[in-house]
């Protein structure tokens, strides 16, 4: 559908050769990736600005933009699996930020409304995820497959992005958001998140990092409750990259964290890299009520050559979320 737009001002930045010499493999022509700045990080929801991937933006109709990015070869959280490719979670996290962009700076959201994620779906193709001697310099193409409004302001979106690198598909992924103004945000909300003395859970024991893919126990969000393949949330409102900022409620990068590292537990990989990921967020994720993780490998419907786990979170009795991980079988 087509939506009319609206643009944020910002500086031109002169046309030149990126940091790998190239111009924007599938863009206009003449149209680069200047990687020498971020774009502003209020703009994708980040306090820290060594946070924020994305680093310029185009439209190119109502609909059709393209933007700029760059992965650090090595990130505090989203370290290299196995030491040679980029984290897909990072992919996540990038096209996440694509839609706080677009909604902002061209679709008019003001500052202060809230952005409810519905849904995430990420493919990546691993190949085109190596680490090199310099960062990721990537293209995204990203497509606006739904633009709903209300009263004529943005009510949702929903967007599908293609990352390149070198020209080379690296990634698709597909998002669907909606955004609410702080007043109805606060009648959608339980009144005692908004009160003064209102605290998260006591932080709870990690599982070992090895066993849920990961070597910091600071970046572990699960935590052993006895039961096979069964966990608690572990929810560390201080880590600087999972709570960059002071929220209300479990990000929704939190839970798919969580769906990675039980997927690797279930599949025992303490390398874990998966090829795809999916979200689905039903509800709020409490700070102040355990939430309960549970996975088991799927054994029909998966591709050949592929496994798969399915994950599920509960918070009181309700479901919070889902998400099927797929990684490659191992072949040894």
């Amino acid at each position: 559908m087509t939506a009319t737009t609206f643009r944020v001002l910002r500086p031109e930045i002169p046309a030149g050769p990126t940091p790998e010499g190239r111009a924007s493999a599938n863009g206009p022509k003449g149209w680069h990736s200047p990687l020498t700045a971020t774009v502003p990080k209020e703009l994708v929801h980040r306090a820290a600005v060594a946070e924020v991937m994305l680093t310029d933006w185009e439209r190119q109709d109502d609909t059709r933009f393209r933007v700029a990015a760059q992965w650090p070869r090595c990130h505090s959280f989203f370290r290299p699996i196995g030491g040679e490719h980029h984290d897909p979670l990072m992919v996540a996290e990038t096209i996440r930020q694509v839609g706080s962009l677009l909604g902002h700076a061209e679709f008019g959201v003001p500052f202060g409304h809230h952005f409810l994620l519905w849904d995430l779906n990420l493919t990546v193709h691993p190949e085109h995820l190596d680490l090199r001697q310099t960062p990721a310099s990537l293209d995204i193409e990203v497509t606006c497959t739904e633009v709903r409004r209300r009263g004529g302001k943005l009510a949702g979106l929903s967007y599908e992005t293609a990352v390149h690198r070198d020209g080379q598909l690296a990634a698709t992924g597909r998002i669907s958001y909606s955004c609410t103004s702080p007043a109805v945000y606060r009648r959608m909300r339980p009144e005692r998140v908004f009160d003064t003395g209102h605290r998260p859970l006591p932080l709870t024991a990690p599982a070992a990092p090895q066993s849920v893919g990961r070597t910091s126990p600071a970046d572990v969000v699960l935590s052993p409750i006895g039961e096979y393949h069964r966990w608690q949330l572990r929810v560390d409102t201080r880590h600087p990259v999972l709570f960059d900022h002071p929220v209300d409620h479990v990000p929704g990068m939190v839970l798919l964290e969580a769906a990675r590292q039980s997927a690797a537990a279930v599949l025992e990989r303490p390398s874990f890299l998966p090829l795809s990921i999916t979200g689905e967020f039903k509800r709020y994720a409490e700070l102040d009520a355990p939430c309960f993780v549970e996975a088991h490998r799927l054994r029909e419907g998966v591709p050949d050559g592929q496994v798969a786990v399915r994950v599920t979170g509960r918070q009181g009795g309700e479901l919070v979320f889902t998400s099927t991980v797929r990684a490659a079988a191992h072949t040894d």
